[in-house]
């Protein structure tokens, strides 16, 4: 009997001390803990084309529901990264925002000055003979408007007058008119025609004479030369007008028309700017440099640029509207891709892919996978991106089975 009352007792005594350490042991739930903490939205992409992104719900471009990327998963992400602050301040981290508008087509290239060709002034006999007196001796020698070039000595010549002047012996004025317009034919100059009017005498050597002011641009002859028609005896150019050539790269050959305003600057004048505008584009490509040649055209009072001179000249074309763009040095380059280190917040860095369109001047073409109002980084992005990589690496070697 006393047996059965202490058993009993003592599994009532086991029952109460159960339900104490349960109670004991029971986790506290708070109203905190109760309601799960609201997550950071940081913005929503495409399902299937995480590079599609917005600041707000939406539709992606295949008519699905932007799916949204919360704070914790981007620390969790593939080329993400978080650099303590002290050590960003270290590495002079650097950023700037990626901004959307307008980007000019700016063209940075070189040139050489050059003549007007318009005004070149090409020199040549019409009959065969002898350059007797020569008195332009070089290359580059001055000129005015009907200065001595050259005499020359042909027996056509000769007869030309000889036949002239019995023409004017005689009274048919029809073999008159034929010789002189012969004479004119011939090259012979209106002055010298109306010499041998005047003095009814013919001369041995007939003198050729500039037509316009100018520098002897090229010098074919020396004295005693036989030449022919076909001789280039030279060329005589006005520096007045004088042209800039300069070469645009094929890659930017579309981005330049006829009537754009371009800068100029030389060596020759520092601290001086020439303002023009595009006269002429070349309609094909050079094909040693495969370069454009453009050529400009500046007025040249006191012969300030000569010809073969070196120029700087920047081309500004029609920008591209609306488009996304971030300074150049932002892009780091890879053997297939570009890509760019986005500034999360809070010692959050991403290296991301990029498609890259024209580069302008510092500034870059963003075509995708960067938004209007991201920060990227423009100083140290090389070693964050290296970083972001050995992550990514890291990770992808714990996740292998």
């Amino acid at each position: 009997m006393n047996t059965k009352i202490l058993i009993g007792a003592a599994a009532v005594a086991a029952l109460a001390a159960g339900v104490l350490i349960g109670r004991n042991m029971a986790p506290t739930v708070t109203p905190q803990q109760a309601e799960p903490a609201a997550r950071e939205v940081l913005y929503w992409v495409a399902p299937m084309d995480p590079d599609y992104r917005r600041d707000e719900p939406g539709k992606s471009p295949m008519g699905m529901d932007l799916v949204p990327v919360y704070a914790d998963e981007v620390a969790a992400r593939r080329g993400v990264v978080s650099i303590d602050p002290t050590l960003v301040n270290n590495l002079g981290v650097r950023t700037a925002v990626a901004e959307r508008g307008a980007l000019p087509r700016r063209i940075e290239t070189v040139g050489y000055v050059g003549y007007d060709e318009d005004t070149l002034q090409h020199v040549h006999t019409r009959v065969e003979g002898w350059v007797e007196k020569l008195a332009t001796t070089a290359t580059g020698d001055p000129v005015r408007k009907g200065e001595l070039l050259f005499e020359l000595y042909s027996p056509v010549l000769v007869n030309a007058q000889q036949e002239f002047l019995a023409a004017l012996a005689g009274s048919n004025e029809g073999l008159q008119g034929a010789s002189r317009d012969r004479l004119r034919a011939l090259g012979v100059p209106e002055r010298e025609i109306r010499r041998l009017e005047r003095e009814r005498t013919a001369r041995r050597r007939v003198q050729i004479f500039a037509e316009s002011n100018g520098v002897v641009s090229q010098l074919g002859i020396r004295e005693g030369m036989f030449v022919t028609p076909s001789t280039e005896v030279m060329s005589i150019a006005q520096i007045d007008k004088v042209w800039i050539v300069a070469e645009v790269f094929e890659r930017q050959s579309a981005w330049v028309e006829a009537g754009h305003k371009a800068t100029v600057e030389l060596d020759y004048l520092p601290g001086t700017t020439l303002q023009g505008r595009v006269d002429y584009v070349n309609p094909e490509l050079d094909p040693t440099t495969r370069t454009l040649k453009v050529r400009l055209r500046f007025d040249n009072e006191g012969a300030r640029l000569l010809p073969n001179m070196f120029a700087r000249v920047v081309i500004d074309g029609s920008p591209i509207n609306d488009i996304v763009h971030v300074p150049r040095e932002a892009v780091i380059r890879g053997g297939s891709s570009k890509r760019v280190v986005i500034d999360l917040g809070d010692g959050m860095y991403e290296s991301r892919k990029v498609l890259v369109g024209i580069e302008s001047g510092e500034r870059v073409a963003i075509r995708r996978g960067l938004r209007e109002g991201e920060r990227v980084v423009v100083s140290a992005q090389f070693l964050i991106d290296s970083e972001s990589n050995i992550e990514s690496a890291l990770r992808r070697m714990g996740d292998t089975p």
